[in-house]
């Protein structure tokens, strides 16, 4: 009777487990994130330029995160799959110039890509294999220019303050879909623009109207931080 019982609890943990990883392969929409280079660097924290150089003054990927309607979000969903540099090798160049680390201390991006496979992409397992989750991000950045859209609307990267209302408007007009900005600070405590949240279908194929915007912490007119000017870079750190 004894070992029944503990067969019995033994099983339903396993089915508790299973339904589990079930659950962290559904979800409802993907955040795809671009942040802007001049914002992260201009920072207390500083930062490290890729081993590769300085990125272009661009908007970067940041991740595709998957995501669910009440605001919560899987991460970190199988253990057992770490990124593949094999995978992705074809991939690389691409994702050095458009999906570039600047944290400390520097890096070629793969740690960077690592991270973001283990805690994020390993939720979207059922839609998308390694390369197609990179290969995705890097295909909606094509699609979401997020600096012309931008200058088209005669905002710059001048170190200029713009009402954070027609930044989205920019992007929106640029796009076809509203954005969620986040906000960082700079030594000074200026809020300025730092990343952009699109919102895409499970597919990763398609953007779509966000369902829930992330919480903005910034002001109603936000800094645009240039990336010329030369930063405190920890470019010597190891």
């Amino acid at each position: 009777m004894k070992l029944n019982s503990i067969s019995f609890l033994f099983k339903l943990l396993i089915l508790q487990y299973l339904s589990i990883q079930c659950l962290s392969d559904d979800f409802d929409f993907f955040y795809f994130v671009q942040q802007w280079p001049g914002a992260y660097c201009d920072t207390k924290q500083s930062c490290c330029y890729p081993k590769t150089g300085k990125p272009t003054a661009d908007f970067g990927i940041h991740g595709l995160w998957p995501n669910y309607n009440d605001g919560s979000w899987p991460s970190n969903c199988d253990p057992d799959s770490t990124l593949d540099k094999s995978q992705i090798s074809d991939l690389m160049k691409n994702m050095g110039k458009n999906w570039p680390s600047l944290s400390c201390p520097s890096s070629n991006g793969f740690r960077f890509w690592s991270h973001e496979w283990e805690k994020h992409g390993t939720c979207a397992e059922s839609e998308l294999d390694q390369h197609e989750y990179f290969e995705t991000a890097l295909k909606l950045k094509e699609k979401a220019n997020l600096l012309q859209s931008l200058t088209n609307a005669g905002i710059e990267p001048n170190d200029e303050f713009y009402s954070i209302e027609n930044i989205s408007e920019a992007i929106k007009e640029g796009t076809g879909f509203t954005p969620g900005i986040e906000c960082n600070r700079d030594s000074a405590r200026n809020s300025q623009l730092y990343q952009v949240y699109m919102c895409v279908d499970t597919s990763g194929s398609n953007f779509i109207e966000c369902p829930l915007l992330p919480r903005s912490r910034c002001g109603e007119q936000i800094q645009f931080p240039n990336f010329k000017r030369i930063y405190f870079v920890k470019e010597n750190m190891v």
